[in-house]
């Protein structure tokens, strides 16, 4: 019976993943936003919870753009928690050219099971429109950051037990948007943390998403992430993978 609980488990967690939410972007000053939302519970021989929610808006202009976004990731089987995520932010885009554009971005994440309690990244930097046409957009960007870590408990880093750890990064990244059809759309994002006090060190993140309109409000939308930590610390992974699949809400 263990494997059909196992599996069990496994299909919860997808029905109850949020939806990948992509919000419009149209250049008219005009906030709008994507809602996803999942749940699940089980009872009798299989106990479960599970709770996704993952929002994203946009305001756009022809000079500049404001995007903020989250993630939260909650379950808890057999009167244990097995996941605890959550992922917030905030960036801001100021064309400087036709191509050339500056920005500057705050990101906040916290992970149970990764021993985080808080990291803050904040970031600046310059990047360029490589295409951007209605149907597809692509950007690579650059810069500087600062990063600063809090542990739930204390971690073995450069050569001592800490509470606590900050440090300067570089931030290298590109994304995409896609729109494949009149119902169809996809966007990507991948950017890399090098740790410019330890070399050597870094972290990756890789997100994507498929949505395709059921209505003019409603999306279905599939999303895959990928996180990496070259350094995760003692007895942890050093990279997470996410899928999400369910329906979003758009506000336009």
């Amino acid at each position: 019976m263990q494997p059909l609980r196992h599996a069990t488990l496994i299909a919860l967690s997808l029905v109850a993943a949020g939806a990948h939410a992509q919000a419009t972007v149209k250049n008219d000053g005009q906030f709008r936003a994507a809602l996803g939302l999942g749940a699940s519970l089980a009872s009798g021989n299989t106990k479960a919870t599970n709770l996704s929610l993952n929002a994203d808006a946009v305001r756009a202009t022809d000079q500049n753009k404001l995007s903020l976004y989250g993630n939260l990731q909650y379950a808890r089987s057999g009167g244990t928690t097995t996941a605890d995520q959550l992922r917030l932010g905030a960036r801001y885009d100021h064309n400087l050219s036709a191509q050339l554009f500056a920005f500057g971005g705050l990101d906040l994440e916290r992970n149970k099971f990764a021993n985080l309690n808080l990291r803050s990244q904040l970031s600046a930097g310059l990047g360029w429109h490589v295409i951007k046409s209605p149907n597809t957009t692509f950007d690579l960007f650059g810069g500087l950051g600062y990063v600063s870590d809090k542990y739930k408990s204390a971690m073995l880093i450069d050569g001592r037990n800490r509470d606590s750890y900050g440090y300067m990064s570089l931030l290298l990244g590109e994304e995409s948007t896609h729109k494949l059809s009149d119902s169809t759309s996809f966007k990507q994002r991948l950017t890399l943390v090098p740790n410019l006090k330890n070399r050597g060190e870094f972290r990756a993140n890789w997100d994507a998403g498929l949505a395709v309109a059921m209505s003019k409000a409603m999306n279905l939308n599939v999303g895959l992430g990928f996180a990496h930590n070259s350094e995760p610390g003692p007895g942890r992974k050093a990279t997470d993978t996410l899928l999400t699949t369910g329906v979003s809400v758009k506000f336009d």
